[in-house]
């Protein structure tokens, strides 16, 4: 699996994540499993056309001592669609810019 890992975490940074995420991102349902959506603008075309998958997600995975943020592109409306892949390029570097921004406005320094 292809994924974005920010280790050695703090617990104090964990439970600062935590919180944001909790405010700010879908629960899985899963402890400490999120969803952050994709915005629409960054779709590909495939993704855009599968109105019926919609929302699309990345998986991130929060324990007190990693984040680990899937790079694979989700829908929770389908476990096998064509529109399920791995994130492109523009997509990727959302998904890790937004990650880091949220590093940025917690404070936490890695």
């Amino acid at each position: 699996m292809k994924q974005y890992v920010i280790d050695e975490l703090r617990l104090a940074d964990f439970e600062k994540i935590r919180s944001y995420f909790d405010v700010n991102f879908k629960h899985s349902g899963i402890e400490n499993l999120y969803w952050i959506t994709l915005d629409r603008d960054i779709l590909t075309d495939n993704q855009a056309a599968h109105i019926q998958c919609h929302p699309f997600y990345f998986a991130v995975d929060l324990s007190p001592e990693r984040l680990s943020c899937e790079l694979l592109v989700r829908t929770r409306n389908s476990l096998k669609c064509s529109c399920m892949d791995y994130a492109t390029e523009k997509q990727r570097n959302w998904f890790i810019s937004l990650i880091d921004s949220i590093f940025e406005q917690l404070a936490i320094k890695i």
